[in-house]
């Protein structure tokens, strides 16, 4: 089940959950020692997506929005429980975020994750960067045209 909402309306317990999951993947798993805490998360604007299973309260999987300077929306904190890949959560987010916010849509690509964004009409949209050690790359999808 797909969950959508400004921090100030998710529950401690969930909210917790949904951070330990970022800080479990980001910092430890990933060995990136930075503050995955930053602010944005509190900023108007901001909404967190995650996913639970029905019979359990686990935050499987999470990502967040954030309304970008001019329009359109940053997709970012994309992420998943080992436990839980191959099952296309992230891909439910993603087509989530889409739908339910304004584009264009931006984010930073982890590389090796390029051309899976790609598949739901990202592209590199400028020069290669690293994060903490991590390579990525700035993708874009843009509003699709109208046919009318």
């Amino acid at each position: 089940m797909i969950h959508d909402a400004h921090v100030r309306d998710i529950a401690p317990e969930v909210l917790y959950r949904l951070l330990a999951l970022r800080s479990e993947v980001f910092v430890v798993e990933q060995a990136c020692t930075y503050q995955d805490l930053d602010g944005l998360d509190l900023d108007d604007g901001v909404r967190q997506l995650w996913v639970t299973d029905e019979d359990s309260a686990a935050v499987l999987a999470t990502c967040r929005l954030l309304p970008e300077p001019g329009g359109g929306t940053r997709i970012g904190r994309v992420v998943t429980a080992a436990s839980s890949r191959g099952r296309g959560l992230a891909a439910g987010l993603i087509d989530h975020a889409v739908a339910r916010s304004d584009g264009p849509w931006v984010l930073g690509a982890q590389a090796h994750l390029a051309d899976w964004y790609g598949t739901f009409g990202f592209v590199i949209d400028g020069e290669p960067f690293d994060d903490d050690g991590i390579p990525h790359v700035p993708m874009r999808r843009p509003v699709a045209e109208r046919v009318e």
